[in-house]
């Protein structure tokens, strides 16, 4: 895919990249920009459709991703340096420094990779890494980080994060897998279910969510299973409405024995660094799903100028440019709004999420979705009769039409966010308040 010397279609590119001046976008994360489109547009831009069509993304994508060190980016900021560098990684592609990688820099990676439109192919390399991997470099014991780590870096293994089950999903406290110690104190027997695990059919290890004490939050724990031929471990392949590609499973765990040196921290603990591993996906998804808007609204921009119905251009009809300028505003504005959330990531002190920044990140992926749902039923409306079918000049909108749900479920449903965002701003308020109130004693 040559890059385009075109003047860029309205809504395909955020400002600072449209020519507008930003406050955050450094030369350095231009570069990394230049980077990254042009590796997409190598690696997996040319064929991504064509694969989420036949449902797999070849096992050659991945390993490619994987030598040129392109799915370290899916990790959060600031990057594990001492250990990367153990492994003589010292920079990324295009000479950027592992210390010098920030959330815009992350920001800038899953927003190229999303110019694709569709999620699965993206999904299908990066999902496994961006979540699974995180709890074991921030929580994990030295000896855990260095048994695993540099085979999943390099790709030479892969991870998931199983948390979801059949009877628990953005109910996280009601998990049921259970992890009890064996009589010898060797091992974790588990057993249990899970659901909807993006990657797991060829993951060799999930960072699992188990119950190791009693009912609620408290008795959870996080537990790094072995999945591949692993003994009581059967996986089966599901099939989604869209990101046909990402290798949704189902995964069923009968008496399967799992070295207790895989806990994850300390049992109990498993609620704190779940809590804190959905800040990083769910401000990853809203950044993504952002970007697929701008590739819905863009495509359908480009076609209305060209086709023409009743002797003149579709864009020449009041209703067809209302459409498109009420898309576009929620666009620009949700835009704004996640490069806002990304600053403050960059300049949280604990390189963490700050704990009232959850609900915000919850209500931002709530936001994303429910704007590309927009954004791509506009698409599909303009595309008229070829929006409606899967193949031809509306394949790529029809196909993001089916992605809305995975952007409006996964990483927490839309109904539980909203309350999660709210209670959230409730209770920091309710603390903040009783802060001031101690003060003036």
């Amino acid at each position: 895919m040559p890059p385009s010397h075109n003047a860029p279609m309205p809504f395909s590119e955020p400002p600072w990249l449209a020519g507008h001046p930003s406050p955050y976008y450094t030369d350095s994360h231009i570069r990394w920009q230049k980077v990254c489109r042009a590796f997409v547009a190598d690696h997996l831009a040319p064929r991504a459709l064509e694969w989420e069509t036949e449902g797999n993304v070849p096992e050659h994508v991945f390993q490619t991703f994987s030598k040129h060190n392109m799915l370290i980016p899916n990790l959060p900021a600031p990057l594990p340096v001492a250990l990367l560098k153990s492994m003589g990684i010292h920079e990324l592609l295009g000479g950027l420094k592992i210390e010098d990688f920030d959330y815009f820099h992350f920001s800038i990676y899953i927003s190229e990779m999303r110019r694709l439109g569709v999620g699965g192919p993206t999904s299908s390399l990066s999902t496994g890494m961006a979540y699974g991997m995180p709890p074991i470099i921030t929580y994990g014991s030295q000896e855990l980080k260095q048994r695993l780590l540099p085979d999943l870096i390099r790709g030479k293994k892969r991870i998931c994060i199983a948390i979801t089950e059949p009877d628990a999903g953005s109910d996280v406290t009601n998990i049921s897998c259970t992890a009890v110690k064996s009589e010898c104190g060797k091992y974790y027997i588990v057993n249990g279910e899970k659901k909807w695990i993006t990657n797991g059919v060829w993951s060799h290890f999930a960072t699992m969510a188990v119950r190791t004490g009693g009912p609620g939050a408290k008795g959870l724990s996080l537990l790094v299973v072995p999945l591949l031929n692993y003994p009581g471990v059967s996986m089966r392949r599901m099939q989604t409405t869209g990101g046909t590609t990402s290798g949704t499973t189902f995964i069923d765990l009968e008496d399967v024995k799992v070295p207790v040196e895989n806990l994850i921290g300390q049992e109990g603990e498993g609620m704190k660094m779940i809590t804190w591993n959905f800040n990083h996906e769910r401000l990853a998804i809203a950044i993504g799903v952002t970007q697929t808007a701008r590739v819905a609204l863009s495509t359908a921009f480009g076609y209305v100028l060209k086709r023409e119905a009743f002797g003149q251009p579709l864009m020449e009809q009041a209703v067809v440019r209302n459409r498109l300028a009420k898309c576009g505003g929620e666009l620009e504005s949700l835009s704004a709004w996640v490069d806002q959330l990304v600053y403050t990531m960059c300049k949280a002190k604990d390189h963490g999420a700050p704990p009232e920044l959850g609900g915000l990140v919850a209500l931002a992926k709530v936001r994303a979705g429910m704007v590309l749902d927009e954004c791509a039923r506009c698409a599909v409306l303009l595309f008229g009769g070829n929006g409606y079918t899967r193949t031809g000049q509306g394949e790529l909108v029809e196909k993001i039409y089916r992605e809305v749900p995975a952007a409006r479920i996964p990483g927490g449903s839309e109904d539980v966010m909203l309350d999660l965002a709210v209670r959230q701003l409730v209770k920091t308020f309710r603390g903040k308040t009783h802060a001031i109130g101690k003060e003036k004693l």
